[in-house]
């Protein structure tokens, strides 16, 4: 339809709900086309990536990864903003952003194909979406699917070593976000900021699945209830400052991103400038062993230039306290 955007995606790409959730909120006209046998033809006329979600514009031109997206599309669509005013809070939302796609992946991931009860979960829900069969049929498919999904858990690092850190990172992050939202009904205040997007679309997706959101049910109702708000979320009020929202986000930021998100990073990025196949790091004091995942070094440094375009004394300080100063001025 003229004037419409188009997102081809799926419920159980925590990408793709990203980015439907900020069209959501910034109320651009929009029609949401699940990825599927009926729009295969289409999808594959725009993609360039077999990715989703995949974007097509009213004027016909495509766009694929989330963040880029949401990055192309915030100065067209200016209000209401999802960057806070405070600099200090605006940058953290945007690293926020960063851990929740790259880090928070691998919690989404790793329990959705940990378990028996969440791989049949997982992937009868995507067979659904992607064959639109039933029956014997969507049985046959979800089992490939299944086998599939579950030999690729070690793409995000998930193995016998590391598995027992990310559903400890999981656990004590809700824990944190929980408290956090004792006062608010977003991340950074009374409306929704570039972080919420990203920390939201991977802790939504663990929430659909049966181990990861019984997790959430049993645990944090506040952050079950962020999870529906943000399903369609609006503008409340204001944003906060960072002074008011420290004191439940630096443990977060300390515990999660600078002794785990940010080593890990690094690690990472020097393995692929090595070309080595696989790297150990000690993050928060235990050994984490995986394979290299190419993409983040790209996110990585993106997430850098943007620290060296918002440095200040502040944010500096800010940083330093929550031990992430040096891995984001890291080369």
């Amino acid at each position: 339809m003229s004037g419409q955007y188009r997102i081809f995606g799926a419920e159980v790409s925590p990408y793709s709900v990203k980015v439907r959730s900020y069209f959501r909120y910034k109320q651009i006209p929009h029609e949401w086309i699940v990825r599927g046998p009926a729009s295969t033809a289409e999808y594959q006329k725009y993609a360039k990536l077999p990715i989703i979600p995949l974007v097509v514009s009213p004027e016909g031109d495509a766009m694929q990864d989330s963040t880029p997206i949401i990055e192309s599309l915030e100065p067209r669509f200016p209000e209401p903003t999802i960057h806070p005013d405070d600099p200090v809070a605006a940058f953290v939302s945007a690293l926020l952003e960063e851990f929740g796609d790259e880090w928070g992946n691998k919690w989404m991931f790793h329990y959705r194909w940990a378990r028996e009860a969440d791989q049949i979960s997982g992937s009868e829900r995507i067979a659904a979406a992607m064959t639109g069969a039933s029956g014997d049929a969507l049985k046959q498919a979800a089992a490939g699917i299944r086998e599939r999904m579950v030999g690729r858990v070690w793409f995000v690092g998930s193995n016998a070593q590391t598995a027992p850190q990310i559903e400890e990172s999981f656990r004590d992050s809700v824990a944190q976000i929980e408290k956090h939202l004792a006062g608010r009904p977003y991340l950074f205040g009374a409306r929704p900021a570039f972080g919420d997007f990203a920390m939201w679309g991977q802790i939504y997706n663990a929430y659909t699945d049966p181990t990861p959101g019984g997790i959430l049910r049993a645990s944090a109702p506040k952050v079950v209830a962020w999870c529906e708000r943000m399903l369609d979320p609006k503008a409340e009020g204001p944003f906060e400052s960072w002074e008011r929202l420290a004191p439940t986000l630096e443990p977060l930021l300390a515990e999660q991103v600078g002794r785990r998100f940010l080593p890990w990073s690094q690690a990472n990025a020097n393995a692929i400038a090595s070309g080595a196949e696989e790297f150990s790091v000690e993050l928060a004091g235990r050994t984490w062993t995986q394979k290299p995942q190419k993409y983040h070094a790209k996110s990585l440094k993106a997430l850098r230039d943007k620290y060296a375009g918002a440095a200040s004394a502040a944010l500096d300080r800010a940083l330093a306290k929550v031990g992430c100063l040096e891995g984001l001025r890291a080369n």
